[in-house]
């Protein structure tokens, strides 16, 4: 009982958002500094960084800024690999006092961060974080978002499997669920953006215009928009495999192997004839 009329007193408050983002900031530099400035960052490196790693440089950053944090209150990995992403943007940023997270610098693309991470290497960064996000299971018995995104590009590469602007598409549709489930189609493309193709850029960027479950309905210059495009059957195509892709236990390769794949079709000649 006495355990009990004290428990509260000395109980650790949540942390607040602003607090998680330093946190987050400050894991993130503790492995970015790790990292061998003169090595392209690739998906090796990201390799490297295991859920472990992660949850680590998370304990290791509160303990530094003099924070107590329940563990249930650290920064997620999708949050720490989003300081990670600035970081590599900006890697000035990383030998800077921890205050507040970077800001964007303004009209700046996230482009920029191509520079300095293998495309692939964005890919895996985007899409590691869903395996995390469960969804509805009335709407998408199959389980998490990163299974439903194997199978999207699993159906995907069996119609069309040289096509690699339309299997970028359908594999990374849903990365933006780890950014703003709200609205992810918007910040999936934000967040891909000089990784991918306008055209891969669209097709994730719309892929909710034709869903059935869609909320609000399209405005007829959006409906116009959507039928005049030169991907229109694309962006059909792909609202096809998105609702057949959401088949419990349904047999898929690993990321690791999907990114081999598209690895591979750089080197295909199918392009040059």
């Amino acid at each position: 009982m006495m355990q009990d009329r004290y428990r509260k007193r000395y109980r650790v408050p949540t942390a607040s958002l602003r607090m998680r983002q330093q946190i987050a900031l400050e894991a993130a530099r503790r492995i970015f500094k790790t990292f061998d400035p003169g090595q392209e960052l690739s998906g090796d490196w990201l390799e490297a960084t295991s859920t472990g790693d992660l949850y680590t440089a998370k304990r290791k950053a509160a303990a530094v800024l003099g924070h107590r944090v329940r563990p249930g209150d650290l920064p997620s990995d999708a949050e720490v690999r989003e300081q990670l992403i600035a970081l590599a943007r900006s890697p000035s940023l990383a030998a800077q006092e921890t205050d507040d997270p970077p800001e964007p610098e303004p009209d700046a693309p996230v482009a920029a961060l191509a520079e300095h991470l293998d495309r692939f290497a964005i890919y895996k960064m985007r899409l590691e974080p869903l395996e995390e996000f469960k969804q509805n299971p009335k709407i998408h018995p199959e389980g998490d978002a990163l299974f439903h995104s194997l199978q999207v590009f699993h159906l995907a590469r069996e119609i069309r499997p040289y096509d690699e602007e339309f299997l970028l598409a359908a594999l990374l549709h849903d990365v933006g669920l780890a950014i703003d489930r709200d609205d992810h189609a918007a910040s999936g493309a934000l967040a891909l953006r000089g990784a991918v193709t306008e055209r891969t850029l669209w097709l994730i960027e719309h892929h909710t215009d034709l869903s059935p479950r869609r909320e609000r309905a399209l405005s007829a210059r959006l409906k116009r928009e959507l039928g005049e495009s030169e991907f229109a059957e694309d962006l059909r195509l792909l609202r096809e495999l998105d609702n057949a892709g959401r088949v419990p236990g349904q047999p898929v390769d690993s990321l690791d192997e999907i990114i081999a794949y598209l690895k591979g079709l750089e080197h295909e000649t199918y392009l040059d004839e």
